[in-house]
């Protein structure tokens, strides 16, 4: 009878074609709440003494609300379900979340209009091949204020459930968009009056690119901040895009091998460098 039971909880998981699981609350919480995928089921873990926890029970709620159903499970389907990863009692079936196109939500913007418009920030990412850094980047870039992230559609992580749970849930609610000629895409952005700065780790110029300290660098006009590859950094037709280049300065003499930053690290540091000049202007 137990081989029973644990079949009839594995005929009970089969997955919709095409679908994903999503695990942790955020993640989880966030698309029911938002909506933006095709949901399938949620899975809870079953209450231990009768009690769902206030959390869950919310989490159910939501998904009865939007007519999604809700299977109580074991433990143990969870961690099948998300093949182990930390899912907090909580995954949910759903569609994959694409990117989404720029090609049908470019308007061009002068850099040079109103005051608001001067301090336009989008972050450009080439080639983020994982969705630890591609999810933190995505954390950082909603948390500090930025106001797009745009991709390279080629060589970059897809917006995966490991995406959302780094995130903690920020794709959920914070659009990507995709681009598949990102050289025409910069190019296209700097005739409209956008700086374009690139990241580096070094501070020494790059062809005929300037290289300056984060901690020197003045916002008054819309700028696209472009971040490299966790190995190779940026490929040198971007760099060639890039008026100026952004380096952060080390606090000490750095050894070989341990002479750069995570990327995503990286990009928090410099996205609050940028940002809070937005905030002192505001004042």
């Amino acid at each position: 009878r137990k081989g029973e039971g644990r079949e009839r909880v594995s005929l009970s998981l089969e997955r919709t074609k095409g679908s994903e699981i999503l695990f942790g609350l955020a993640p989880c919480g966030l698309a029911l709440a938002q909506a933006r995928r095709a949901l399938f089921r949620l899975f809870l873990k079953e209450p231990r003494g009768g009690s769902v926890g206030a959390v869950r029970a919310e989490l159910a709620l939501q998904a009865a609300a939007r007519g999604v159903p809700v299977l109580h499970v074991p433990g143990r389907a969870l961690d099948e379900l998300c093949r182990g990863r930390p899912h907090q009692g909580v995954c949910l079936e759903a569609a994959p979340l694409p990117f989404r196109s720029l090609r049908h939500h470019e308007e061009p913007q002068r850099g040079h209009g109103g005051s608001g418009s001067r301090q336009l920030l989008w972050l450009v990412l080439e080639h983020i091949q994982d969705p630890m850094n591609l999810g933190a980047l995505l954390r950082s870039a909603y948390f500090l204020g930025v106001d797009r992230v745009v991709a390279t559609h080629s060589n970059s992580c897809p917006l995966t459930p490991i995406v959302s749970k780094a995130s903690s849930g920020a794709v959920e609610v914070f659009d990507v968009y995709s681009t598949d000629d990102l050289q025409g895409f910069l190019k296209a952005k700097s005739a409209e009056g956008w700086e374009v700065l690139g990241t580096v780790t070094r501070s020494e110029n790059v062809e005929d690119v300037p290289v300056i300290s984060c901690s020197e660098f003045q916002w008054d006009k819309p700028i696209i901040v472009v971040i490299g590859s966790e190995g190779q950094g940026l490929s040198l037709e971007t760099q060639l895009q890039c008026q100026r280049m952004l380096a952060i300065p080390p606090g000490r003499a750095l050894h070989p091998g341990i002479d750069s930053l995570n990327v995503s690290v990286a990009a928090g540091i410099l996205l609050h460098s940028i940002c809070s000049q937005k905030r002192r202007h505001g004042d």
